[in-house]
């Protein structure tokens, strides 16, 4: 299948891989050595809960090998406390951030809103307005009623992905038709355990054939995540 889609998943330091993943006798200071030889991309999550800083990025940049790609998701500062109001500086100080300190292995920019935070027009407004559309932004909801042409259509028109999710009572549309492909597989029925079938991954490969983009598995809470992330390379 001719695709540039690159598979990866949303965390790696993962005790559940041991013996099915990472060998019985490799070190957990190995543990990302031995990611970044199988995969080209990782989801970085951690800048979620911590606010990011350029030393931190630099470490990312220089232990991981040539032509590597992050995607880096937002502080839940800006996504889920101020919710993108009053929060320019801190978007700056994030961008600049991912740009300085990963450099050319910074691929996508992730916003994650929770699941309160239902769609508006003015929302919609608002978050075109605040992003640097010099990145390669994409944004995740977590509120079935975002799932609407008026955003899709901004976001068109703004060079702005709509990621694809699968998560539990949300539509697991698979988009085809932004920037550029972006899949968050989360787990369903069970959040974050839950693990996708063949037929499953099989589907979403078809869908995505010739595109661009990332595909991440964020079942990590178990062994599934890598294991599927290790099928739809071979798919891929």
């Amino acid at each position: 299948m001719k695709t540039d889609i690159s598979i990866g998943c949303s965390s790696y330091n993962n005790r559940f891989w041991k013996g099915v993943f990472y060998p019985e006798n490799l070190p957990t200071s190995k543990w990302f050595d031995y990611y970044c030889e199988r995969f080209n991309t990782y989801e970085f999550n951690g800048s979620f809960y911590k606010f990011p800083t350029l030393r931190i990025f630099g470490n990312w940049y220089n232990k991981t090998p040539d032509h590597f790609i992050f995607s880096v998701k937002a502080p839940k500062e800006i996504t889920h406390i101020k919710k993108f109001i009053s929060c320019e500086a801190l978007l700056n100080d994030f961008y600049n951030c991912c740009k300085d300190g990963l450099k050319e292995k910074l691929g996508c920019v992730l916003f994650q809103f929770p699941p309160s935070y239902s769609f508006t027009t003015e929302r919609l407004i608002n978050i075109v307005q605040n992003l640097d559309l010099s990145f390669k932004n994409v944004i995740e909801f977590r509120h079935e009623s975002w799932w609407n042409q008026e955003v899709w259509d901004a976001f068109r028109q703004n060079n702005i992905t709509f990621c694809s999710v699968s998560y539990p009572r949300l539509p697991q549309t698979i988009f085809t038709d932004f920037p550029l492909v972006y899949i968050r597989l989360h787990g369903v029925p069970k959040l974050f355990y839950s693990s996708y079938s063949s037929d499953e991954l099989l589907d979403i490969t078809t869908k995505i054939a010739s595109k661009s983009g990332f595909v991440y598995f964020n079942n990590t809470a178990s062994e599934a995540g890598i294991l599927n992330a290790l099928e739809m390379k071979r798919l891929i």
